[in-house]
Order: structure tokens, then C-alpha cells, then sequence
């Protein structure tokens, strides 16, 4: 890396808390926006990692579809806002107009009575409903209950349950009040950054991106780097170095919220780090610089280094991996 290269790794390390720690869960998460949880696990990993107490972290955090149509373990009273940016969009996999209005209202019926569990749902649905529909309601993938959650009327029940629960999180405010706010808070941790690191986080198409440049821009530092503006806050706050060692969680927003990967995760290794199914594997950084992937199997720590490194940095990734094991007690 050059030295820019290096001020931006080191800047976004500082505000995604890996140069240093945040104790609380659910401040961690609200800073960063949410803490994704495709493998639900990869939440506590990433906010141990991060410093943060995993005391009732399934409960802390609600489990929902925000942008991108990825889950994220977020703070709840944030969901109005956070939603906001994709509420009124449709699935083109669900039946469309007054049939999924129907369809949905049948579901949160259905929720209203006790019914929770998407397998029971496909059940009930069974008696009077077409199997393709069925398999568009209720597809692994969320169907109907990400239409749902979209609006701000349906959840995961905890972290780790795979069960939904009616909650009241309506989006508050409209695409366009919502943006700024958002833009805003994305450049404060995630910067320095560009407007198509925005766009690319926030999950927005061509029409809403174009939004994005009307937006004022005055209000934020910038530098300008490879031919592109990075846009961040400068809030006055020391910046640590970036630490020789790091860990990175399964989905780790140091490596998942940027266009370009490439000043962290080196283009030999990419394939490595992120697979073609779209998982993205905890992994392990010297220097600010994906070497290596960790992982814990059968409760035992599993480590893969890229190259050679030297043996003090082996065995202390190895006790950084040791360490995390006791997370695998709570996710019980």
C-alpha cells in the first residue's frame, strides 16, 4: 500500500472499531448500521473481536432484512429509519398487486394467532394454495416475510431462531428524508469513502444513486485518490495505527462495504475470502492485509495463512482464535 492507500485503511479500521474497542453491543451495532448476520454467529464473533459484552446479545439485537437483502442484527428503535430506504419495494419472486396484499395480511394473521415458524405456514397454505406460490411465499431465501419485514411488521424472534414475531417498526420517514441522515452516518465510520461505497452498502439502483450527487457534499472532508473523491467526518478524534494483527469476522464490514476490496484483501486471495455461492469467510489481517482465514470447527480453532508469516504472528492468531471459542457457548 501507499501512503493514502494506508491513511484510508487505517481511518476505516478506527471507525469500524478494530483499531479500537466499543463495549456495548448495541452501540456497536448502531454505528455501523447493523452487524451482519447471515450466519448469525458472525455477529458475535464481530462484535467480540470489537470489544463488545455478548451478555443477552440474542435478545439485543433484532434480526432483519435491511439493504442489499441481507440480514443484519440491528437496534430495534433504529428499524424505521434503517428501513426506510427500501420499504415500498417488491419482490419480482412474489405473486404482485392485491394477491400478495392478500397473501401477506393471511400471514400476519396467521402470526396474530400463534402461528410463527415458516414450516407450519407452508402447511396451513397447503390446503388451498397453488405449490409454486407456496414455494415463492415461503423460499429459504425470506419470500414473503422480507416483503413483510421490509414494512417494518415482521422479525426474526431472536438472533439465533429461525421463527418470525410481528413487531411495530414502520418506516418513519420517507427515500428521500431518510438519505441524508444515513449518507451522513455511513461517511462518519465508514469513511473516507465514495459515493459508490454508498450506494453499493445501501443497496440503491441507478435512479437512487443518481440521488445520492444531489445531495450536499460541502459538509464533508475529502480526498481525492485514484481518480475517485472519498468523502469522510473528521470529528478530531486520534486515529490509531493500523494493528499489526487482526481478526475479521464472516462478513466483515472492513471487507463487504466497499466497491473495491483491493487495498485489503489482495486480488490473489480474493476467491479465497470470497466465495462464488457470496460467502464471505472470517479471515485473518497483518497490517491491515488479508493473509490467512480462521475459523472455529468442532469447537476447535482452524487456522489457513495464505504465505509464509512468522511464527510469533501464527501463534498469536492462533490465541486470538483459541480466545473466541468461549463465544460458541452462547450461541447454544
Amino acid at each position: 500500500m501507499d501512503k493514502t492507500a494506508e491513511h484510508i485503511v487505517r481511518q476505516r479500521m478506527h471507525g469500524l472499531y478494530l483499531s479500537r474497542r466499543c463495549d456495548d453491543l448495541q452501540q456497536l451495532s448502531r454505528e455501523l448500521l447493523g452487524l451482519h448476520s447471515w450466519f448469525y454467529r458472525n455477529v458475535a464473533f464481530s462484535a467480540h473481536i470489537r470489544g463488545a459484552a455478548l451478555s443477552g446479545w440474542q435478545t439485543a439485537l433484532t434480526k432483519t432484512w435491511l439493504y442489499r437483502g441481507t440480514l443484519h442484527g440491528v437496534v430495534f428503535d433504529d428499524l424505521p429509519l434503517l428501513l426506510a430506504l427500501h420499504s415500498h419495494e417488491r419482490s419480482p419472486w412474489l405473486p404482485g398487486g392485491e394477491q400478495l396484499d392478500e397473501l401477506a395480511d393471511r400471514v400476519v394473521a396467521l402470526m396474530e394467532d400463534g402461528v410463527y415458524s415458516r414450516a407450519e405456514m407452508r402447511q396451513i397454505f397447503a390446503y388451498d394454495t397453488d405449490p409454486q406460490v407456496i414455494d415463492q411465499l415461503f423460499s429459504p431465501w425470506g419470500g414473503i416475510f422480507v416483503h413483510l419485514a421490509r414494512r417494518g411488521k415482521v422479525a426474526f424472534r431472536d438472533m439465533a431462531s429461525r421463527d418470525f414475531d410481528l413487531i411495530s417498526a414502520e418506516p418513519s420517514r420517507t427515500f428521500e428524508q431518510a438519505l441524508p441522515q444515513l449518507l451522513r452516518r455511513f461517511f462518519t465510520v465508514y469513511g473516507p469513502a465514495t459515493l459508490d461505497d454508498a450506494a453499493w452498502f445501501f443497496g440503491l439502483w441507478k435512479a437512487q444513486k443518481k440521488q445520492l450527487k444531489t445531495l450536499d457534499l460541502d459538509e464533508y472532508d475529502r480526498l481525492d485518490y485514484d481518480g475517485k473523491t472519498f468523502y469522510y467526518v473528521d470529528n478530531g478524534e486520534d486515529i490509531n495505527d493500523i494493528p499489526a494483527l487482526t481478526l475479521l469476522s464472516g462478513f466483515d464490514p472492513l471487507i463487504v462495504s466497499y466497491t473495491s476490496r483491493l487495498d485489503v484483501v489482495p486480488a490473489e486471495y480474493k476467491s479465497a475470502v470470497i466465495l462464488k455461492s457470496g460467502i464471505c469467510q472470517p479471515t485473518i489481517a497483518v497490517n491491515g492485509q488479508v493473509v490467512g482465514l480462521w475459523n472455529i470447527k468442532k469447537d476447535q480453532p482452524v487456522l489457513e495463512f495464505f504465505n509464509k508469516q512468522p511464527k510469533k504472528i501464527q501463534d498469536r492468531a492462533h490465541e486470538l482464535v483459541n480466545e473466541l471459542r468461549w463465544t460458541t457457548a452462547v450461541l447454544a
